[in-house]
């Protein structure tokens, strides 16, 4: 029998199925597309939980089965480019193999539902279910086709190879791994820092607040913005089921933050219960959430402490010799910093901070005495600066995230240390200083 050809019009606005109609399904398998189809919202509905605020380690429940790969998502793109090639065939064989090997990913059990349904009609759109149903769960069918939109849009919008967020100027050799997010794309994106610059090892579909992004308050439902770093790592066993396979604080409100006068904490990466692959684009009280696959990566590739987390609206991908030259100002007003320390001027000093700076709640005046104490320990001993990283975040003012070891010239340790300046005109000039 001569086949139809099927095509999979897909694009990032919509996506829709012009299905063969020569095959004729017995009412067994009808059955089967219509339960296909609407797995995917029952399983959606039944998860639509509040995120709850952290749990007690006694209230745990039991843990939490690993995840067997982390490629579905590579193997749920796979079908699509099966569909846009008219290769229905294969597509519905790799779907019920994706489907039982991950039961819980309902935008695969959805396309599974639709490649099922093309056999015998042709499918309008993605999870083009009974009336009734779509009406029951129209919520749930936005959410998948967003996440469906999103996903691809990932795929087809790739950064071009060897480009860098804008954000990383420099990353110290003590720093081996960073994360970026573009909230736009839904999309975290894992890089190695190698001795040739960042090297991007990885991406991931993640989910964002529910009201967006550009946290201000406790409670807005939002994911914050700007450059964090990863502060800790919790075991599932510490955990509800509800945070899956971990998770991985960020430090919000960080000190742009608190300048700024934004409120909240909490704000975690972490990932979904057993009963849920992934959630929707904007699902969360305000945490990044990924799949528990590509959260146990992550997680066993981060460092604490020293992993910066770079959280925009939208990512700029720059050349990383547009980083370096971008950084050379800012690196002469580091080295003027350091001369003036070491010098044991206090005043010359002093003129490298702003008038509002602080330093973990205390004012200029009041963190004054401890820098001048400080200084005149020196004894005209040189102020060294060991693996520094800074990083740069720009909205409505320019701002650098420093960090550094800082060692006097003769000792063999020291603090690290950690500096938030703003540009002021032409002038950098430091808003924050602390020990980390």
């Amino acid at each position: 029998m001569k086949r139809a050809a099927a095509s999979w019009l897909i694009s990032l606005t919509c996506v829709a199925f012009a299905a063969p109609s020569v095959y004729a399904e017995s009412s067994r398998g009808k059955a089967r597309s219509a339960k296909a189809s609407a797995k995917a919202l029952a399983k959606g509905a039944k998860t639509k939980v509040t995120e709850k605020r952290r749990a007690a380690p006694q209230a745990a429940s039991a843990p939490f089965a690993a995840a067997r790969d982390s490629d579905a998502e590579a193997r749920l793109i796979d079908i699509y480019k099966l569909i846009g090639q008219a290769n229905s065939r294969d597509a519905l064989t790799k779907a019920e193999t994706l489907v039982k090997d991950h039961p819980n990913f309902q935008l695969a059990q959805l396309v599974y539902g639709d490649l099922l349904a093309g056999r015998a009609r042709p499918v309008r759109t993605l999870g083009d279910v009974p009336d009734t149903t779509a009406k029951a769960g129209a919520q749930q069918l936005a959410e998948l086709r967003q996440e469906s939109q999103l996903r691809l849009r990932a795929l087809r919008e790739r950064p071009n190879t060897g480009m860098v967020p804008s954000q990383f100027l420099t990353l110290s050799p003590r720093v081996k791994h960073a994360l970026a997010v573009d909230a736009s794309r839904s999309r975290l994106y894992l890089f190695e820092n190698t001795p040739g610059g960042l090297k991007l090892l990885a991406d991931y579909y993640i989910s964002v607040g529910k009201s967006g992004i550009e946290k201000s308050l406790e409670g807005d439902l939002r994911t914050p913005i700007g450059v964090y770093f990863v502060t800790g790592s919790l075991a599932p066993k510490k955990l509800k089921d509800f945070y899956g396979s971990g998770a991985l604080p960020i430090n919000y409100p960080n000190q742009l933050d608190v300048k700024r006068g934004k409120t909240g904490s909490g704000i975690w990466l972490h990932g979904t219960p057993p009963q849920q692959f992934s959630r929707a684009p904007q699902a969360t009280d305000g945490c990044l959430v990924l799949a528990n696959p590509d959260l146990e990566r992550i997680i066993r590739t981060v460092e604490v402490r020293s992993t910066p987390v770079v959280i925009a609206q939208s990512l700029k991908w720059v050349a990383p010799q547009t980083v370096r030259a971008d950084s050379k100002q800012f690196e002469d007003a580091l080295n003027s910093w350091q001369a003036a320390k070491s010098s044991g001027d206090i005043t010359r000093l002093m003129s490298w901070y702003t008038a509002d700076f602080t330093s973990y709640g205390k004012t200029l005046a009041e963190w004054k005495p401890a820098l001048t104490t400080e200084v005149k320990q020196l004894g005209g001993r040189e102020v060294q600066l060991k693996d520094v990283s800074y990083m740069r975040w720009t909205d409505s003012t320019d701002t650098m995230v420093v960090t550094f070891g800082e060692l006097v010239q003769g000792a063999k340790s020291g603090h690290t240390k950690r500096q938030y300046w703003t540009r002021q005109g032409n002038q950098w000039k430091i808003f924050f200083e602390g020990i980390i």
